[in-house]
């Protein structure tokens, strides 16, 4: 695989000039699409401009120039003469003005204009800000890859800082997280798995441009999802010189899916009402991580997933189905990340888990490990055990009875203890009777049991 064909977290350190604004772009990671100058900076026929123009006229109702141009995420020059036209053609007029040229029409559809306008409406009703071709997008995604050197063991550790890891681990899951390619997490229930993948989202890495929706051959594809892209508050950064507003800008995104995923979530969802695609999960996820939790228990079959992503894996293109049956190809640069409490045997063969580029078995925690693990998640609830406290609890129910550590049993006591406190009206403090108590809540008693 070429230097190129890194995943998700890797930023091309040459943007393509024409998406970056001149003047802006100091290094690599200052990537910023450049507004379009006029319609063939579109990319695509001015006829969806038109469409756009009139549904928005027909849902807002009167709207000024200037903020009809907003509302598209476009200069109003380069709707200017369409609505010159429009006006000519009396389809549109303007019904007062605050004086300040033509940006301050306050514009309003004619009869024919609302008729036109109903015509639009049945082809497709998306009414967001003007769509980016499928082919900018390509671009852009790869200009925002991190460098091959952007992942430090500095910048992992402070990511993983409030948790209790070794070093071990961090060296294990740093190279495939820097390389972009896919991780398998596996290991029993209970050790972190979740955590582990979740931590993920803490490290430091620069914000990114999403578009608010892709158009292809015409179709328009809903792109930015606000459950998965989170705008970044640019208050105190630097101002914009020229703005895009086709774009947003966010933070790279995480996403989760669980249980619920099958296979068919992994395509284009049409809408039949609104005549608009929903873009899949991993494509929201593209410049970001996507983690499939709890792999194997899925609706679909855990081989029927990954045989999915055999190709975009590999190749850093995705193949999307449209409802005429064509396809449109698009990148694929998401870091995934698969978390498991299956044996992997049980997931699929040998050559089945090769597709997944790293893997690592999340041990469950010696003594040492578990003593600091329980220390540190009661500082984190402002509680303050006596050392004695809690090496007499592990040896008690641990040590003594052969029982497994597992990272999670820390918070689970530790939680019970504290609603034991608010229940009683205790102290807030950890005592050698809220333990018991909170053991015997947290785990199965089986002696008593026909």
């Amino acid at each position: 695989m070429s230097s190129r064909g890194h995943g998700s977290l890797l930023l091309d350190p040459q943007p393509k000039a024409e998406l970056v604004r001149h003047g802006k772009a100091r290094h690599s990671e200052r990537f910023a699409p450049a507004p379009p100058h006029c319609l063939a900076d579109l990319g695509y026929s001015s006829s969806l401009l038109e469409q756009l123009i009139f549904k928005l006229l027909y849902y807002r109702g009167d709207m000024l120039a200037g903020d009809l141009s907003n509302a598209m995420g476009l200069k109003f020059s380069l709707i200017q003469p369409l609505l010159e036209s429009f006006r000519m053609q009396q389809l549109i007029h303007v019904k007062s003005s605050l004086g300040l040229g033509s940006i301050s029409s306050l514009l309003s559809l004619t009869d024919s204009g609302r008729k036109v306008a109903r015509d639009y409406l049945d082809n497709n009703q998306y009414t967001g800000p003007a769509p980016v071709p499928v082919s900018q997008y390509e671009v852009a995604v790869k200009a925002q890859r991190m460098p091959p050197n952007w992942l430090r063991p500095e910048r992992l550790a402070k990511a993983y800082a409030h948790m209790v890891v070794n070093d071990a681990m961090l060296d294990q899951i740093g190279p495939a997280i820097s390389s972009g390619k896919s991780l398998l997490l596996y290991g029993q229930p209970g050790n972190g798995k979740t955590y582990v993948a979740e931590a993920l989202s803490r490290i430091q890495t620069t914000d990114i441009y999403v578009p608010y929706a892709l158009e292809y051959q015409g179709k328009i594809i809903q792109l930015f999802d606000p459950t998965c892209h989170h705008p970044v508050d640019l208050a105190g950064h630097e101002p914009d010189c020229e703005s895009d507003g086709r774009w947003v800008r966010c933070r790279r995104p995480f996403i989760t899916s669980g249980g619920e995923l099958e296979v068919s979530m992994l395509d284009l969802s049409y809408n039949s009402v609104s005549g608009i695609y929903e873009a899949p999960l991993q494509l929201k996820a593209n410049n970001g991580i996507y983690l499939v939790d709890d792999f194997g228990r899925q609706v679909s079959a855990p081989a029927a997933i990954l045989n999915r992503w055999i190709v975009p894996m590999d190749r850093r293109v995705d193949y999307l189905s449209m409802l005429n049956g064509g396809k449109m190809a698009v990148p694929f640069e998401t870091f995934l990340v698969f978390s498991t409490n299956l044996h992997p045997s049980e997931l699929g063969d040998e050559a089945f888990l090769r597709r997944i580029q790293y893997k690592m078995l999340l041990r469950s925690p010696d003594e040492q490990e578990f003593y600091s693990i329980f220390h540190s998640y009661c500082l984190t609830q402002n509680l303050h055990p006596q050392p004695h406290l809690i090496a007499k609890f592990i040896e008690r129910y641990y040590s003594r009875t052969g029982k497994a550590f597992r990272r999670c049993h820390p918070r689970d006591i530790v939680s019970q203890v504290i609603d034991h406190i608010h229940f009683r009206n205790l102290p807030f403090e950890i005592t050698e009777d809220l333990l018991d108590r909170a053991y015997d809540g947290c785990f199965l008693q089986t002696t008593d049991i026909t």
